[in-house]
């Protein structure tokens, strides 16, 4: 398998206030564990810019409007319970959407069989008029849009195993009969959303909530049981993963006992899906994952996992 690494510095521009688990450190964390010998056969690209024509597929101009001017020319504004704005937060969430979009492109012109982002601020949060949860735009949802619209895919699946659900992509495809949405997360947790019987107009909501102190095998058993079927009977087109890894018994947001293997396991039974549906097309991006061990680690082995097919 070939497969890109999207990055660009100016995730490092989006800043939190001191303590926030959202935080730099997560992505530099990311490019030492990716800048690795052994990853060197990754494809690197940095991530264009993002046009406002990508992001007006699933957000209103009114809420671009919004963010823009909300960002402030210094310090940090606060958009809610625990989303920040900095001065450099709109160029790094710009260049998100422009990323996950540019990894669409590769897959598609067949320079790569698969891409992760290395991104920041995450996305599977954001709903199409509200911030929240550390997300200001939902790239993997825009990323999505711009498979089906500059591509001509039909069918797409998205596969959220961060540890909180992604009320955001729900919200955006929730009656979207062409898009499927399977989260697995643990529950109660924020945001509160993912319960089984939240099924969307089509039936194209597929959750699969966890407890809190589930471990591996029961994450195997709701993907095995509930969401691999569900893409399986979908038939893809293109598989994308919100890749948060949150759920590692490391973390310090969610009390789910995974281990790095289990996130590989996980990417493993995608490939499976993608070879089987869509010609190896799967599209990663960074959401979660707050202990910088359990992130490098958690990383690695998705990536790794990529790599090999």
């Amino acid at each position: 398998m070939t497969t890109a690494l999207i990055h660009h510095s100016a995730f490092e521009d989006h800043i939190t206030p001191p303590g926030h688990p959202e935080r730099v450190d997560r992505i530099l964390t990311v490019n030492q564990t990716l800048n690795h010998e052994k990853f060197h056969d990754l494809n690197r690209y940095e991530a264009p810019l993002g046009s406002h024509e990508q992001i007006l597929t699933c957000h209103p101009q009114g809420y671009i409007q919004a963010l823009e001017e909300n960002i402030p020319e210094a310090a940090l504004v606060q958009i809610d319970g625990d989303t920040y704005l900095s001065p450099g937060s709109m160029e790094a969430a710009l260049h998100a959407v422009g990323g996950i979009c540019h990894a669409v492109d590769l897959v598609m012109e067949e320079k790569v069989d698969n891409a992760f982002c290395a991104m920041r601020p995450p996305g599977h949060h954001a709903e199409k008029k509200n911030a929240m949860g550390f997300c200001l735009f939902n790239s993997v949802a825009i990323a999505a849009r711009h498979a089906q619209k500059q591509h001509g895919l039909d069918r797409i699946a998205i596969l959220d195993f961060d540890v909180h659900h992604g009320n955001g992509t729900q919200d955006i495809f929730w009656d979207d009969e062409n898009v499927l949405f399977c989260s697995s997360h643990q529950m109660p947790l924020f945001p509160g959303s993912g319960h089984l019987n939240e099924e969307g107009e089509y039936g194209t909501i597929c959750n699969a909530p966890l407890r809190a102190g589930d471990d591996g095998n029961a994450f195997k058993q709701a993907l095995l049981e509930r969401l691999l079927p569900k893409i399986n009977n979908f038939s893809p087109d293109m598989i994308f993963i919100s890749a948060g890894f949150d759920a590692h018994h490391l973390d310090p947001l969610a009390n789910l006992d995974l281990v790095e293997n289990d996130f590989q396991w996980a990417t493993g039974k995608i490939m499976e899906l993608a070879g089987k549906f869509c010609n190896n097309r799967v599209v990663s991006t960074l959401e979660g994952g707050y202990d910088l061990e359990g992130l490098s680690k958690s990383v690695n082995a998705h990536v790794t996992t990529l790599m090999k097919g």
